[in-house]
């Protein structure tokens, strides 16, 4: 399967292997916040690791089953949503491993996670605003400050994984080759914790943020499906698509 879930002792590990870029249409997106349930409530896992196969990553959203199939964009925007509390909400603390491309949908699995430790040369994007959608600023919002997120919105350009490192979203930036190795160390000294010191602190944790990630991002979905209704956003992801034949993706 294309994703799937392992678990290697106190760690559970999800790992996305969903070629070309781990684009995930809807069953994909389905199937994420079901694995990540199964992961933490599973009383012997202490932490959980998603980390990916191949190019990248994540590249968000399959925009060419959007254009085949648009009458499944509230299931899409409904999956999607369920995915990223899934990880917040998470029993247990949820560590991504991020290299490539970290885009779109990728951007909110990163935000929503406790912990990043991400390849060098990776970089995080959200083009949503040059694809006919919007979303994705409230999980970019727990990683970086907020003209820095604005900046990167309205631009729909990438940031460096070293200039997230300098603000403090992720935890480290190691080589390509070290990076699942890396990971594996920083989920493993979570791992000797208290199973129950663990969910307590996350609860603490998720309680103590100003707002609600979640609850932002179905504000932002309604404008989402606001301008995927607009003939801009129809344009955009024609033109998208149909650009060098490439699997297309937010």
């Amino acid at each position: 399967m294309p994703i799937t879930l392992e678990t290697h002792g106190r760690v559970a590990e999800i790992v996305f292997d969903w070629p070309p870029v781990n684009a995930f249409d809807t069953s994909g997106w389905e199937l994420i916040p079901r694995l990540v349930e199964k992961a933490g409530g599973d009383p012997e896992v202490r932490c959980v690791l998603i980390r990916a196969e191949g190019k990248g990553f994540c590249g968000g959203v399959d925009i060419k089953e959007m254009q085949a199939h648009p009458e499944r964009i509230v299931k899409l925007n409904r999956d999607n949503y369920l995915t990223f509390k899934a990880i917040r909400d998470c029993p247990v603390p949820v560590v991504s491993a991020l290299h490539g491309f970290v885009i779109g949908g990728g951007v909110n699995i990163a935000g929503a996670s406790d912990v990043l430790i991400a390849a060098e040369g990776a970089y995080i994007s959200l083009p949503e605003i040059d694809r006919g959608a919007m979303g994705g600023a409230a999980f970019l919002s727990r990683m970086l400050p907020l003209h820095k997120v604005r900046a990167a919105f309205f631009t729909g350009g990438r940031i460096p994984v070293e200039e997230a490192y300098r603000l403090g979203a992720v935890e480290a930036v190691v080589p390509k080759e070290r990076l699942l190795e890396e990971a594996r160390a920083f989920c493993a000294v979570i791992a000797t914790k208290s199973r129950t010191a663990l969910v307590l602190a996350k609860q603490a944790l998720n309680g103590l943020e100003p707002s609600d990630p979640c609850q932002g991002y179905r504000w932002e979905q309604g404008f989402t499906l606001e301008m995927y209704m607009h003939e801009d956003s129809q344009r955009a992801r024609d033109a998208f698509v149909h650009d060098k034949g490439r699997t297309a993706t937010f």
